[in-house]
């Protein structure tokens, strides 16, 4: 799926375990322990950006997640999930005299950092904060893979599907700025449901129109009923408003008998087209459609989206490596083995906010030799939220 958030996370009410593991596998392919700034600019890794020491909207910033854990515990944190490309900032110029505790040696900036309003807390077409506490609208949150901004669903400018084999969401900002990419939007996206005038009809409303013309026809034609009929199935089978999920994701273009070149062109010579409006949502195995001639991989570099080439950018892929390498076994998952699987991974989740408070509170049992029982989990979690609440409030003062 698209990676999303959902605004009742964050108020209170219970997280699925699928969400836990999705907050877990984000942290488990980035150092807890270490700064990464050594490592130059990481080519995806979880992002935090602090409004205790940088709340200037004017010099945003991001640290790693071991910075903060370390270096920014019980801080105002927001949590920005992954970003491409980005070096940790902690202590650099953007945070005036803070020093980072981790590396404290750093230049002044990172030039190649990229910055939105998500590092100051706000997010999607609307500009506003997450959790956003004058909103009562539970809508979830579902993030653009070229430019890594949050969208409401009902900010997208389309339907959203949810099937199985959605991954990736193209909003149409970004989709404007490389727009060759509407081409495989075409042939291999999710075809748009576009409301024109009526609620429960899309975008074969003019298909429909011409339907009637040709029963028109067929009354005062009645010899050639079955020609019309052919043509009137050949028609829904060539309009891309009547291909089928299957049909557009399925096979690649059949192979002729002289080498395709480009790609690109031997799409848009087929001359199918979609409307060119709202976010896109496309199958995980999108990207493997695209060109890769060397006219393309300039387009690519022209419009700033080199990375689509890139099968490991992909969220999943840095999830899955997480999970699979990841930097150190988890210290909450030994520690919470007397829970039972949703239980680990509610002391986990938390480990987004204050992760040493959660060391020290179970370690206080392991030392005592006591079961960590429900019970003293959730009056914990209680805790933490009144915690956050009680900074929330103070911010607003």
């Amino acid at each position: 799926m698209a990676e999303c958030k959902r605004s009742s996370d964050a108020d209170g009410a219970p997280v699925t375990e699928e969400e836990l593991e999705q907050a877990l596998s984000v942290l488990a392919g980035s150092d807890p322990e270490n700064c990464s700034y050594s490592r130059g600019y990481v080519k995806r890794q979880a992002v935090f950006a602090c409004n205790t020491c940088t709340p200037n909207a004017a010099e945003p910033a991001g640290v790693c997640l071991a910075c903060a854990n370390k270096c920014h515990d019980g801080h105002d944190i927001f949590e920005l999930y992954t970003k491409r490309n980005f070096r940790c900032d902690c202590g650099n110029g953007r945070f005036g005299d803070f020093q980072c505790q981790l590396t404290p040696a750093k230049d002044e900036e990172n030039s190649r950092n990229r910055y939105d309003h998500n590092f100051n807390g706000c997010y999607c077409t609307c500009d506003r904060p997450y959790p956003d506490t004058d909103e009562q609208d539970d809508d979830e949150m579902i993030q653009c893979v070229v430019c890594e901004d949050w969208f409401h669903s009902r900010h997208l400018g389309c339907t959203v599907v949810e099937p199985e084999e959605l991954q990736e969401m193209v909003c149409e900002t970004c989709m404007n700025k490389a727009p060759f990419l509407w081409t495989y939007a075409a042939h291999f996206a999710v075809p748009p449901v576009i409301n024109i005038s009526h609620p429960d009809e899309d975008i074969e409303v003019d298909v429909e129109e011409e339907k009637g013309e040709q029963r028109q026809t067929k009354e005062e034609e009645p010899t050639t009923s079955n020609e019309h009929i052919k043509h009137e199935e050949a028609e829904n089978r060539s309009s891309p408003c009547k291909r089928t999920y299957k049909e557009m994701t399925g096979s690649p273009l059949k192979a002729t008998n002289k080498t395709v070149e480009c790609r690109l062109k031997e799409l848009q010579a087929q001359g199918l087209d979609r409307l060119r409006q709202g976010a896109v949502f496309w199958p995980y195995s999108w990207r493997s459609e695209l060109c890769t001639c060397t006219s393309c991989k300039k387009a690519y570099v022209a419009a700033d989206v080199q990375f689509l080439m890139d099968q490991s950018d992909t969220i999943l892929a840095y999830e899955k490596k997480g999970l699979v390498e990841p930097f150190g076994q988890h210290p909450l998952m030994a520690l919470t083995s007397s829970l039972d699987r949703v239980q680990q991974l509610e002391v986990i989740y938390g480990f987004n906010e204050l992760t040493t408070s959660i060391s020290a509170f179970l370690e206080q049992f392991v030392s005592e030799g006591k079961t960590v029982t429900v019970e003293a989990v959730h009056e914990f979690f209680e805790e933490l939220r009144a915690r956050k609440k009680r900074r929330t409030n103070a911010g607003h003062q």
